[in-house]
């Protein structure tokens, strides 16, 4: 075991894990947060998707110790149900959640691609998304969400 500190959410927490242990465990398992979900456990599905110094990353393929004090953010970072983040409250207009498993993902995704491209295209965000999975078919949905939010930048 090793003593780590992360910063998550502009919060430090200290923990004590495996150097190996994938940060999505640590989040939900040692700080607790639920928003990152397990999906796939391989990258590939986009669930656990949080954003790590700007960069959406698969929580679930990257080990804590690679972290180091690299500012972490997770779906609780972004905003509150009192006052949810601009991206959030376009989720919530658009309706774009079905069963909601796969909403941290693509919120996250579109967080940080939103901020290094304010004015997609509908192009643009369709493949900014591509690799995030919804099983319910909300796709259409969570792409004008994400249009919504780009448009109130």
């Amino acid at each position: 075991m090793e003593k780590l500190t992360l910063k998550v959410n502009g919060k430090t927490h200290h923990v004590n894990v495996e150097h190996d242990t994938p940060l999505l465990y640590v989040l939900r398992d040692d700080i607790g947060l639920k928003g990152p979900r397990f999906g796939c456990g391989l990258g590939q599905c986009g669930a656990c998707t949080v954003i790590i110094d700007g960069k959406a990353v698969r929580s679930c393929i990257t080990s804590v110790s690679t972290v180091g004090r690299k500012a972490v953010t997770t779906l609780e970072g972004l905003g509150s149900t009192r006052a949810p983040h601009k991206i959030q409250r376009a989720f919530i207009d658009a309706q774009a959640a079905q069963c909601g498993y796969c909403i941290n993902g693509m919120i996250m995704t579109a967080k940080a691609f939103l901020d290094h491209n304010p004015h997609p295209s509908e192009d643009d965000v369709r493949h900014a998304l591509a690799q995030n999975l919804c099983r319910c078919g909300t796709h259409p949905r969570i792409v004008a969400a994400v249009m919504r939010a780009a448009q109130e930048a």
